[in-house]
């Protein structure tokens, strides 16, 4: 995300992903983004990166852990199999507001500058991963080169979006390069 993009110019937030073919019959499993994984249902119109394509949605089941959904006008696992990777959008405004001060949607952190308590800039952050054991910034240094800094209270003591800034106290020997 460029540096200058900000939260107020993004109209679709990024709420899932389809991740695969599920059967013969056009199902598809959904890898969402939300607080759970019925908030995907919840939420107004889901499109496309473009906002062309509208996808009408229908929960069917779970497999491995995801929603496992029909989507209108997939009709075989052919069909299904050519929306695999593709990510899905709804409206900012269709989205509810946080209910805990920390709380964030990945859209709004994405491209924020972070610094470390004493103001020495480390890079912005690329994207919040989450491989099983808690939340990640990806934060890029620079030259192609990033780090992830875990996502607690603790390490990541401010995260100010309004004024675009985050505080970073990453842990002794996260930032050496040995």
């Amino acid at each position: 995300m460029p540096a200058d993009r900000s939260p107020e110019r993004e109209e679709r937030v990024c709420v899932a992903v389809f991740a695969g073919a599920q059967g013969v019959k056009g199902l598809i499993r959904l890898k969402t983004f939300t607080e759970t994984s019925d908030g995907v249902f919840a939420l107004g119109a889901l499109t496309d990166a473009t906002g062309a394509h509208r996808f009408e949605i229908e929960r069917v089941g779970t497999s491995k852990g995801m929603p496992v959904v029909r989507v209108d006008g997939v009709g075989d696992r052919t069909a299904a199999q050519k929306l695999t990777g593709t990510k899905v959008f709804a409206a900012r405004d269709e989205i509810p507001p946080a209910d805990e001060d920390d709380e964030f949607l990945h859209a709004d952190l994405e491209g924020l500058p972070v610094e470390l308590p004493d103001g020495t800039p480390l890079g912005n952050v690329r994207c919040v991963q989450d491989f099983g054991a808690g939340p990640l910034l990806e934060v890029a240094t620079g030259g192609g080169a990033s780090v992830l800094i875990p996502f607690t209270r603790e390490i990541v003591p401010t995260v100010d979006i309004p004024n675009r800034r985050i505080v970073a106290n990453p842990p002794p020997g996260l930032l050496d390069d040995d």
